[in-house]
């Protein structure tokens, strides 16, 4: 152990290879801005996946950080805290929820929500009561249950029999969604804009139909909010903008700000199905990470830093057009707020990737919605003169991958 110098490479010798990461390695950020080892400067549009939605180095976080950090971090489930009960109090005073379950995760806030599904149905009317429907594209954690809800089976192939009772339907097709709820479902969870899958928006009145389904069936409605919550779409949660309320939602990554933390959110009806014993978690609602997301929820629900996402959306869906009349490379620029896709045409269909990289090589931070789609998750509270500096940059992206594109000798 005498050599502890580390590079990119070291990951390809001594990291289990599930990902594929940038070339760069980040060494710190602040707000918008990520330096990298070598001291070169990146203009952050990727928000650690749609996590650091108060940029880096949030000057009141820190301070919550070093203050709970010099008082206590964890202590276990045999006794509560403070903070976390803040926390609870904050998050149902923003909500429809009257309980709160705090986990470590987006996947672990979706395990609970759909174990609670399941135990509800159980306890109210017996076992025969256990589909959940899903939909297509559809992504909702890695844990092996919620990777089987999930609607992209290359997440979920390859690991044996999946859960039973798991039933995946169009995203959007109110129709096939009326057809298949029925006196087996036990709940449907459904993502307001399906984030991975490309971020594709649900239609309002889908969503309130699935509400209309679920209420005559007697099924649950899951909302995850894990990548919409948290002031991503210009509302603390996306569901505030809907007309629907769901019975469970679920939300993570930008809670924390960067330090894990998820939670379930439910009414006092559906959390007393949860008795003592039948779910729990070690680190979940840790004073350390609740302390942080207490913070977080109150500088985010704020009105004035909601309207700022919404001020802010309109700049980067302007920005993304003067791109398009450029280059002529996005079919369709969709989302919400500060989640935004750019889904390429047919030209550049699959290339995503392409783009993603040749933006870190000119100092941007980007992300994909699968292969055919860039998401911009920037800080709900990045400077508009950073956000004009990373299109500049991408800009020089696109043109070196769309000239190299026209000047590939066809085959």
């Amino acid at each position: 152990m005498n050599d502890l110098n580390v590079n990119r490479q070291t990951f390809d010798e001594v990291m289990v290879p599930v990902f594929s990461p940038a070339a760069f390695v980040p060494d710190r950020g602040l707000g918008s801005r990520v330096w990298d080892t070598q001291g070169r400067d990146y203009v952050d549009f990727a928000g650690g996946i749609a996590v650091t939605a108060l940029g880096h180095g949030h000057p009141e976080l820190l301070k919550v950080l070093s203050e709970q950090g010099s008082k206590l971090w964890h202590i276990g489930n045999g006794y509560t805290n403070e903070p976390v009960l803040r926390l609870a109090k904050r998050l149902e005073a923003l909500t429809f929820a009257d309980r709160a379950f705090f986990a470590n995760s987006g996947a672990e806030a979706n395990e609970a929500a759909l174990k609670l599904a399941r135990r509800v149905a159980f306890d109210r009317h017996g076992a025969d009561k256990y589909e959940i429907i899903s939909f297509t594209q559809s992504f909702h954690g890695r844990t092996f249950f919620t990777v089987s809800v999930g609607g992209q089976p290359k997440y979920s192939e390859g690991f044996g029999p999946v859960p039973e009772g798991i039933i995946h339907l169009p995203y959007n097709d109110l129709e096939a969604a009326r057809n298949a709820i029925g006196a087996k479902t036990c709940a449907v969870i459904v993502e307001p804009i399906q984030g991975e899958g490309g971020v594709i928006p649900a239609d309002p009145a889908f969503l309130q139909g699935l509400r209309e389904a679920c209420d005559q069936h007697g099924a649950l409605l899951i909302f995850d909010e894990v990548q919409t919550g948290v002031g991503r779409t210009g509302h603390f949660y996306a569901y505030q903008d809907t007309g629907v309320t769901p019975d469970i939602l679920t939300t993570a990554k930008a809670l924390g700000n960067g330090f894990p933390i998820g939670a379930m959110l439910t009414t006092n009806e559906l959390a007393a199905h949860f008795k003592v014993g039948v779910h729990g978690t070690t680190y979940g609602g840790n004073p350390f990470g609740a302390a942080i997301a207490e913070k977080v929820v109150e500088l985010i629900s704020d009105p004035k830093l909601l309207e700022g996402v919404r001020t802010r959306s309109e700049a980067l869906t302007g920005q993304l057009a003067r791109l398009n009349e450029r280059f002529g490379i996005f079919s369709e620029v969709r989302g919400k707020g500060l989640l935004i896709g750019a889904e390429l045409t047919d030209a550049f269909k699959g290339r995503a990737k392409d783009f993603v990289t040749a933006a870190g090589q000119h100092g941007v931070i980007m992300l994909m919605a699968g292969p055919d789609v860039l998401r911009f998750v920037p800080s709900l509270i990045m400077p508009l003169d950073d956000m004009y500096e990373g299109f500049a940059r991408l800009a020089k992206a696109i043109e070196e991958v769309v000239g190299a594109t026209a000047e590939a000798p066809a085959r």
